[in-house]
């Protein structure tokens, strides 16, 4: 079956053809029609299925049939929410390509980065908006963009957004747009955070699913070696340097982990570089340039910077740490296999993740093949020690959105806690210790307390 039988138009399918696509994938063909004729769709669908253009043909499709201008400017028509900087420039670059024979307008909004130009490009008006819900909320907050007009809510790779903990700035995002609108709805994964988002979202959505829940394409080649947790970095490096690999995608738990893991690599000679929140907008978008072109071999990455990295044919993703979500892992591996391409995913694994692999194994129900390597036997009296994970919520928090990159804004009319004069939080609720002038210790004549400011970005 071609795109020309799913009712696009001369100048979607002429896109369509220039980007060298002929036939749809598996899950074009079931989302794109069902887009079309109006109703909410709940899409399973993992990374690399082409699910991006499974809704942003159908929805240039739908807009460009029916153009709208309300006094005199065009309004956002088509909500595009993704959870990270990078899945949401893959985002506006899929609508861009498709949409450049089309007289409609998009524009992409995230954190990271001036709000300024963004705010110029929403002011001439725009028929699809590409956001993190962080930085979109921030430009609500200015009035520089409505969301009165909008007429279709997209949700991308909506597990990932609850992991991040956005469920409070979609309900924030949700209560500004019409009740009469299309919902779709595409996650790598169903788990029952999702299921209980759809079932207040959606209304008798139609369910379209290319692969069975939460598991790995069957196209990936999945293998464990165990090893000591101390010689990780050694056998990693040996497997890139004896089987030659070129790119490979390597995934670690923690930001600090990720740039520890890129100077260790660059000490034994292969190139890498770390891509993860604390970095620079600019400095991400190099380090991946680097990689696609081939002037790197090795990109470090954690989970949530890994978002949205979109590479044809990667052939190795390493798990150097195993996730402590099991979810994750479907996502990490879904970075190779891609396209009907072959992949391979090898995941380090030491006794202390022992649990970790369990939980992935239940999730995907298969036990993934144990392989271990001729002079990396593990030490079978090294025992388990306990895993620091640090705070879940700022790990990769800052990755996407705006109020600094996503780190969590109070709600609106939220009382901020009380601090004393010196900016020290009172200890569970406990009084502070004053001087006899009755001010709080610490505190001298100029100071004076600061009246509390609530911002939102």
């Amino acid at each position: 079956m071609s795109f020309a039988t799913l009712g696009l138009n001369a100048d979607i399918l002429r896109a369509i053809s220039e980007e060298g696509y002929s036939s749809p994938t598996p899950i074009q063909l079931q989302a794109i029609p069902a887009v079309l004729k109006g109703g909410d769709i709940l899409a399973g669908a993992q990374t690399g299925t082409g699910k991006t253009a499974g809704f942003t043909l159908p929805l240039l499709q739908k807009l460009s049939a029916n153009p709208k201008v309300v006094a005199g400017r065009r309004p956002v028509r088509a909500l595009i929410l993704t959870p990270t900087r990078e899945l949401a420039a893959q985002v506006f670059e899929s609508v861009r390509t498709y949409g450049k024979y089309l007289s409609l307008r998009s524009t992409v909004v995230f954190g990271g980065v001036s709000a300024n130009p963004q705010m110029m490009k929403l002011r001439g008006g725009v028929d699809i908006l590409v956001a993190t819900p962080g930085r979109l909320l921030d430009l609500v907050q200015q009035n520089a963009v409505s969301l009165k007009e909008v007429e279709v809510l997209v949700l991308d790779e909506a597990d990932r957004m609850l992991d991040m903990g956005f469920i409070h700035d979609i309900k924030r995002v949700l209560a500004l747009l019409p009740k009469q609108r299309q919902n779709l709805l595409f996650s790598a994964t169903f788990s029952n955070e999702i299921k209980e988002l759809a079932d207040k979202l959606l209304n008798k959505p139609t369910l379209i699913e290319v692969a069975r829940r939460n598991t790995a394409s069957e196209r990936i080649d999945q293998t464990v070696h165990p090893v000591d947790r101390n010689r990780k970095r050694e056998l990693l490096s040996h497997l890139i340097k004896d089987g030659n690999w070129q790119q490979v995608l390597i995934f670690t738990r923690t930001k600090h982990g990720a740039n520890k893991l890129t100077e260790q690599l660059a000490n034994d000679g292969i190139t890498a570089a770390a891509i993860h929140g604390n970095k620079s907008q600019g400095a991400r978008t190099k380090a991946l340039d680097d990689f696609k072109r081939g002037s790197i071999r090795a990109l470090v990455a954690t989970d949530i910077a890994a978002r949205g990295i979109d590479i044809d044919q990667l052939p190795h993703v390493v798990n150097y740490e195993l996730p402590n979500v099991p979810e994750d892992y479907v996502h990490r591996i879904g970075r190779t296999g891609r396209a009907e391409s072959e992949g391979i995913a090898i995941s380090l694994v030491c006794v202390d993740e022992d649990k970790f692999l369990r939980d992935i194994e239940k999730l995907i129900k298969r036990d993934i093949p144990k392989q271990i390597l001729a002079g990396f036997e593990p030490d079978p009296s090294i025992r388990a020690e306990p895993i620091v994970l640090g705070r879940s919520m700022t790990i990769g928090r800052n990755n996407s959105g705006g109020n600094n990159g996503g780190a969590r804004r109070p709600a609106l009319g939220a009382k901020p806690k009380p601090k004393t004069s010196s900016g020290h939080k009172p200890a569970n609720g406990q009084p502070v210790a004053k001087n006899p002038n009755g001010k709080p210790q610490g505190a001298t004549r100029r100071s004076k307390p600061k009246k509390p400011v609530i911002k939102m970005g």
